[in-house]
């Protein structure tokens, strides 16, 4: 396959690749070079099913990034597939620089035979991520990987290094080609046999014992050694119930933040979520079951919707043994609910920079827009479509990014064209873009209208998860909130029927994709866009398109005719 779309690479002297690689005084991160070939590949089968799974460098799940606050990372991507390709880095906030965000609306896809380079900083971060590819469902067929963003040496972590570090990422799977689900669900929703997945994987692997799974997630400890690790739902679907048998979990990250440190002895993760927890392995020396179970759903220990492992301690000769540990019900929704609350963030640490993770106290901030989102969904046109405000969301075929550089969006969307305090007045399909005012406190609350959990993700930001409740959110529903201490994430979930409801400061201008974190709704219209605008073109304020800028849609170049021959 040839490949193009990328310049060559000019000739760099020792002393430069020295200087790309020693990180400044000054706090600046070292550069990192990563090549994926993206590919599919029909040989792997997870659980023995005929379908093909989406590798890169011929691995599933993809290889991890791992970097340092500050870091500068570098992601030449070949699309060795038969579609086109984008990826985007789930809870990195690509500060300064929607460019680099990977979805529809700020990037021209990577066309079978291209290949792109992404360019992002992981500017003032810490904590645990994942990338996706984030076109066509292609996240239900793999592509998706672990990235780890560790603090730099000078800023200590609040508590004790652990012996090791392990990337889990756990979810759902279907038993058929994504590219079967996708044709389905545009025509009928929620197909009892091919609708929803039914297998759960750990670092895409079937469950422990299960005659259909090739091999399973195992992970290896010392007995009185305690262990990292780091855990995403990287499914379409289901929420997930985490536990280990025997084994209590201290919970002290989740993407981004230090939270208050809590012990549980499991942990509900939803879809798009990432959280960091510290197991000893103070136990018997045997192995142990590690579980995952999906949420409001009845699964017997046999069944496939189960995700099982394995926490081997490393002189055991004994297998695990017995039922598989018991988890809360997964219908009990008080649980749930009682343990997001719990989760808040530790405000007497730092994070990724020497100051306090409580330099914004949003007791006191002042509002200035609240979007109140209703997510549900509908049949258009007697198709299928989730909605957000009544409105399932046209992808066009030119990214909005590249037609605000181009013509201030003009052709490609209408800025603030639909409600997003109310829902519109009829059921319509469109480019839903709505101004966020640069520099203001923001407030956004989803309302989630159906009878499934869901899931809701920011681009660029990561935004205080400070209420959850019943019913119709109103503005009294604020004396609910808990403004002193909010965890800061980028998803968070949305109970069936109830709201969630976040803040989030707009300082950091660009094209920014919300999205349903659940595969299907966003795949069928579940989105929006915030544009935050700032005229000053000061590349502080926001970076340039990048020099490898690909075109696409109205703008695609398109090559002059050929001269004509001679007579």
């Amino acid at each position: 396959m040839v490949f193009s779309g990328e310049r060559p690479w000019p000739i760099v002297s020792l002393a430069v690749l020295l200087a790309l690689f020693v990180p400044n005084a000054n706090g600046e991160g070292h550069h990192i070079f990563y090549e994926w070939h993206v590919a599919i590949d029909a040989t792997i089968k997870p659980v023995s099913s005929d379908q093909p799974v989406i590798t890169i460098n011929g691995m599933f799940p993809g290889p991890p990034i791992n970097g340092t606050t500050n870091d500068i990372v570098h992601v030449n991507v070949f699309n060795e597939m038969d579609e086109p390709l984008l990826f985007t880095w789930n809870g990195i906030q690509q500060r300064l620089n929607s460019w680099q965000d990977g979805v529809s609306g700020t990037n021209c896809p990577i066309l079978p035979g291209m290949n792109w380079t992404y360019v992002f900083v992981l500017k003032d971060q810490i904590g645990t991520f994942f990338y996706f590819p984030s076109l066509n469902f292609q996240k239900a067929g793999g592509g998706f990987g672990a990235i780890r963003v560790n603090n730099r040496a000078v800023i200590e972590v609040p508590f004790v290094r652990p012996e090791a570090e392990f990337d889990l990422l756990i979810g759902d799977w279907y038993h058929m080609s994504y590219k079967i689900v996708r044709s389905l669900i545009k025509t009928k929703d929620d197909l009892p046999q091919t609708g929803i997945p039914i297998w759960m994987l750990m670092n895409g692997k079937g469950p422990y014992k299960n005659p259909k799974s090739k091999t399973y997630e195992s992970f290896t400890v010392t007995k009185g050694k305690t262990y990292l690790f780091r855990i995403s739902n990287v499914g379409s679907t289901w929420s997930f119930n985490f536990r280990i048998q025997n084994h209590m979990m201290m919970l002290v990250e989740t993407e981004g933040s230090y939270t208050n440190q809590i012990i549980l002895d499991s942990l509900d993760v939803h879809v798009g979520q990432s959280y960091s927890v510290l197991v000893t392995a103070d136990q018997e020396v045997k192995d142990y079951y590690i579980v995952a179970s999906p949420s409001m759903y009845e699964t017997p220990e046999s069944s496939s919707f189960v995700g099982v492992g394995v926490l081997h301690y490393d002189t055991s000769t004994v297998t695990p043994s017995g039922p598989l540990p018991v988890g809360p019900n997964p219908f009990d929704l008080a649980f749930s609910l009682n343990q997001a609350r719990s989760i808040r963030w530790n405000i007497t640490t730092g994070a990724a920079r020497p100051n306090p993770q409580g330099s914004f106290n949003v007791s006191n901030v002042t509002l200035s827009q609240t979007f109140y989102l209703r997510g549900s969904k509908a049949i258009i046109s007697g198709a299928p479509h989730y909605i957000v405000n009544k409105v399932s969301y046209l992808t066009p075929d030119t990214p909005l990014k590249l037609a605000d550089q181009f013509s201030d969006g003009a052709g490609v969307y209408v800025l603030d064209q639909y409600q997003t305090n109310t829902s519109n007045a009829d059921y319509v399909i469109g480019t839903f873009v709505a101004t966020g005012i640069h520099k203001v406190w923001i407030e956004l609350v989803f309302k989630n209208d159906l009878l499934v959990m869901d899931s809701w993700h920011l681009d660029g930001f990561g935004f205080f998860v400070v209420g959850f409740g019943d019913g119709e959110w109103t503005p009294a529903s604020r004396l609910t909130y808990n403004i002193h201490d909010p965890v800061v994430r980028a998803t968070v979930q949305v109970f069936p029927g109830k709201w969630s409801a976040v803040y989030a400061f707009l300082d950091n201008p660009g094209m920014w994709n919300l999205r349903s974190a659940t595969l299907k709704n966003w795949y069928l219209g579940q989105e929006l866009y915030i544009r935050i605008f700032d005229p000053d073109k000061n590349p502080i304020k926001e970076t340039p398109p990048p020099d490898n800028l690909i075109l696409c849609g109205k703008y695609k170049v398109v090559p002059p005719a050929p001269a004509p021959s001679l007579p």
